[in-house]
């Protein structure tokens, strides 16, 4: 999935969390999910690739648009969305107030709180270009169309899935789980496994070109520019 984004979430409803997490993965985001504020914050501090966050207002060691204002202070400008049972225009001012980027008042449809995470990352500059060209490889994934040194390619879905991951972040390295999670968003997992990440990576390589995708042992791999 080629809008594929790294997501922390802040949610100490159990039933409530595990649908958002279910939800957001099956479309191929990874999601870190945390349910104290001293957790959330330290995972931001810590971990550079985490692109947008999802905050629940009331914690059990906190209110979140607290720690939002610390973050918002000291620099943090990775967009946020606020989920909350808070529905009154003043609860939506004040988190608007304390740097949130949007407001989503519980209980919320799943399909919309996808697309307002698609909206808020588009506006905030997070998801890439729907074009990369790497190397002598030009890639177009809204048309699924490839390129390599000017003449066409045919890739699977399956080669497009792992693509669209690696695509979405180039010169980051990808875990393992998070490649095979992607080709899961495609595909069910029988067909994963008949298709290993090796085998596409290789397949891809052949394709595309051999220093396309590199290897980071016990790391993963990374699109090369």
């Amino acid at each position: 999935m080629f809008n594929a984004m790294q997501l922390l979430l802040l949610e100490d409803d159990i039933d409530l969390g595990q649908a958002v997490v279910d939800h957001l993965e099956a479309q191929g985001h990874t999601v870190t999910w945390m349910k104290l504020c001293a957790q959330a914050e330290a995972a931001l501090r810590g971990d550079p690739a985490i692109e947008l966050v999802l905050l629940d207002l009331q914690l059990p060691d906190g209110e979140a648009l607290d720690l939002l204002r610390r973050l918002r202070a000291g620099g943090e400008r990775r967009p946020a969305i606020v989920l909350t049972a808070r529905d009154q225009v003043s609860d939506r001012i004040r988190g608007l107030q304390a740097g949130a980027d949007d407001y989503l008042v519980k209980p919320f449809d799943l399909e919309e709180m996808l697309a307002r995470i698609d909206a808020v990352a588009r506006r905030s500059g997070v998801t890439d270009p729907q074009a990369v060209r790497a190397q002598a490889t030009s890639l177009d994934f809204e048309a699924k169309r490839a390129l390599r040194d000017g003449d066409p390619v045919t890739l699977t879905a399956m080669e497009w899935a792992l693509l669209g991951r690696l695509a979405s972040r180039p010169g980051r390295i990808w875990s393992r789980a998070e490649l095979e999670q992607a080709l899961h968003a495609q595909a069910g997992r029988d067909e994963v496994e008949s298709n290993s990440l090796e085998v596409i990576v290789s397949r891809l390589r052949r394709k595309l070109g051999a220093t396309l995708i590199s290897t980071h042992r016990g790391l993963g791999y990374r699109l090369e520019a």
